[in-house]
């Protein structure tokens, strides 16, 4: 039995979907599908029952779950242990970053980090802030970045940007010449916002629904430039953080301080809490916190 295919089996039980699986391993469906089915192969079981382009476990495949979880831990934890023993200094590590945060904040950090440690190889998973939560609280990234307050019973973390959102409208918006924008001054009004991957998309929907409203989304993106573009084309207003508003062409939009309430944009590096970090977990929290906090 491959420890391989166990770790194909328990991401399928985590998503319940075999495309969304192989999506977040960075193989293709019909590859995991094989695993799987040598796996049950092996076993002389059936593991998933399908359900249209779901699947649940069967009977025998909640059997055998808890003992692959741990097998699976157990085999990673013996290796990294083993890896640091030997103090070989290299490994692999997998970050979760949202492409925003990513590109303002860690391109630097991670040039230096390669030129310290050229043995280990970062790989960057781009994902909004909620996903990647969501693969550091399961172990398919060892390391993430997200916006504060995180679960605490489940993430270790440490802050490095303490931002807020702005309002960004065309020139030409009826709220254009004022000195602050309060939240609920927003109610009719069409939103560009970021999609549903991003923890800033549901946080702007609950802080809009606190005052009164629920706001009218006509775009979403996965990209801060694009939501600019369509404002800019006054196609809607967007919240963005004061970070991403200093580089915006203030020729073609207009900023405006968001008030009652104020919502904040605090970002976070985040590990799971209670698991064995790898060498290379460890010294890129090291690096990257003296260098992060440094520059903020």
């Amino acid at each position: 039995m491959e420890i391989r295919n166990l770790e194909y089996f328990l991401e399928v039980v985590r998503t319940k979907s075999f495309t969304k699986a192989a999506q977040n391993l960075f193989i293709t469906q019909p590859t995991i599908s094989r695993m799987i089915k040598n796996l049950e192969d092996e076993l002389e079981v059936v593991l998933f029952e399908r359900l249209g382009k779901g699947v649940e476990l069967t009977d025998a495949g909640r059997t055998i779950l808890y003992q692959a979880e741990n097998i699976v831990s157990s085999v990673h934890s013996l290796s990294d242990e083993l890896a640091d023993v030997m103090q070989l200094k290299k490994g692999q590590l997998k970050i979760g970053l949202p492409p925003m945060i990513g590109a303002n904040f860690f391109p630097q950090v991670i040039g230096q980090f390669n030129k310290a440690y050229p043995n280990i190889k970062v790989q960057l998973w781009e994902s909004g802030a909620k996903r990647a939560e969501d693969n550091v609280a399961n172990g398919n990234l060892e390391i993430g970045v997200t916006l504060l307050p995180v679960q605490e019973d489940v993430f270790e973390w440490f802050s490095f940007v303490k931002d807020k959102l702005s309002v960004v409208v065309h020139p030409s918006h009826r709220l254009a010449g004022k000195v602050s924008v309060s939240l609920v001054e927003l109610a009719s009004e069409e939103f560009i916002l970021f999609n549903e991957d991003f923890l800033l998309h549901e946080r702007i929907i609950n802080e809009c629904v606190s005052v009164g409203f629920r706001p009218q989304v006509v775009y979403e993106s996965s990209q801060w430039d694009f939501i600019s573009e369509m404002v800019a084309a006054d196609l809607g207003v967007a919240l963005l953080p004061g970070t991403i508003c200093n580089q915006l062409d203030k020729q073609r939009l207009c900023i405006l301080p968001l008030v009652q309430p104020e919502i904040p944009w605090h970002l976070a590096v985040i590990w799971r809490k209670n698991r064995y970090l790898s060498f290379a977990a460890r010294e890129w929290l090291q690096f990257t916190r003296k260098r992060l906090q440094a520059n903020n």
